[in-house]
């Protein structure tokens, strides 16, 4: 992986991700493929309307559905899905936790029984990289304690003590298997915990950050806390991880979340949010959401958004769309996934841009009065 630093405004950051399958510019907003597909897409819709440099893959599912022994045979995760750009795979540890009803946390790893059939495995940290190496992806997240909220003192410092262990282990790993020719163009991301609670993000940053680690991430957030509790977490971590390194905040989130963390030095990020919502039917516009489901859409002939130039908003009005949901039919799945992940690229081009130009504030105050909000 290259890195290099664009450009800086503020705390907001430009920046230049080079892995063996793409270049990333960030701000970047990763679309989530959680089982080797973005739901309603496939590569050619990716190539053709969207163009994202980097997806995010789920090891728990691919782990589990097909089998990353049968990914590996098959050539790994970019010749299997035909996707070219690259992939980040996260390490299936908060699957674990959130799918399973039977979670056990040990010294060691995570055991849970699986979501599909119940049987029962366990995730080490040497097994999530494991798995990994099968799928060949170009980013890899490792094991971590994941809490919560809110949570006891003491189980924070519980999963502290797990995750700097569990990284130290991942990291000697990770060295050992590239000595002997695994994972050579395969890079590493560990997880910084702690809650809400700053003076445990604070040891957990420092713990992990002199580790030599391709990146670092922010965990363990929109997990129940208060968007402004979020918001204080990110602004109080970002100044301790290093700032020659890429620093991801994972699942997080609305339009609003991905400006605010921008704003206080985040460049990676990723959610469900934009692909779930367009499946439920709301649909992201430069003026806020709307939901396509709402009957004063059913003879409206505008586009979603007229400032957009997305195939869907160049092609189609909103009553078709608003007739496609309610008539369930599987083509309005595909048409509002492009139109949201579009919108969220998008902004993040824009943001980008803002960026670049040393104008990040001002654009920050006009996506906010586009809403109708002042801050």
């Amino acid at each position: 992986m290259k890195f290099v630093i664009d450009k800086i405004d503020g705390n907001a950051r430009a920046t230049t991700i080079t892995t063996s399958h793409s270049t990333i510019k960030t701000p970047v907003f990763m679309p989530v493929g959680t089982v080797g597909a973005i739901k309603s897409l496939d590569s050619t819709d990716l190539e053709n309307y969207l163009n994202p440099q980097i997806i995010l893959a789920n090891t728990y599912h691919l782990y589990l559905r097909p089998g990353d022994d049968i990914i590996a045979k098959l050539g790994g995760l970019h010749k299997f899905t035909t996707f070219n750009k690259s992939f980040l795979t996260d390490s299936g540890g908060f699957q674990a936790f959130s799918l399973s009803q039977n979670v056990k946390h040990q010294e060691d790893g995570i055991v849970f029984k699986s979501h599909i059939d119940g049987s029962k495995h366990i995730f080490t940290p040497q097994k999530v990289l494991d798995i990994q190496y099968n799928l060949n992806s170009d980013i890899m997240m490792i094991l971590d304690d994941l809490v919560a909220l809110p949570a006891t003192k003491e189980r924070i410092k519980e999963s502290i003590k797990r995750t700097t262990k569990w990284a130290i282990d991942s990291i000697n790993y990770h060295k050992f298997k590239q000595s002997n020719g695994i994972g050579i163009n395969q890079n590493i991301f560990a997880i910084i915990q702690g809650g809400i609670d700053l003076e445990f993000r604070k040891q957990s940053a420092n713990e992990l950050c002199q580790l030599d680690f391709d990146g670092f991430a922010i965990g363990g957030l929109s997990v129940g806390e208060s968007n402004q509790a979020m918001y204080d977490t990110v602004e109080f971590t970002t100044p301790l991880m290093p700032k020659d390194k890429p620093r991801y905040l994972m699942g997080v989130g609305t339009p609003e979340d991905l400006i605010e963390n921008i704003y206080r030095g985040v460049d990676m990020f990723d959610c469900v949010m934009p692909t779930r919502n367009a499946r439920n039917g709301t649909l992201f516009t430069t003026y806020g959401k709307i939901n396509i489901k709402s009957a004063k859409f059913k003879l409206d002939n505008t586009p979603i958004d007229e400032n957009c130039n997305c195939i869907v908003c160049q092609r189609y009005s909103k009553a078709y769309l608003n007739h496609l949901i309610r008539a369930k039919e599987l083509t309005y799945f595909r048409l509002a996934t492009i139109h949201n992940l579009h919108y969220y690229l998008t902004l993040m081009k824009e943001a980008r841009e803002a960026i670049l130009n040393g104008k990040f504030s001002q654009f920050r105050r006009e996506f906010y009065s586009k809403r109708g909000k002042d801050i």
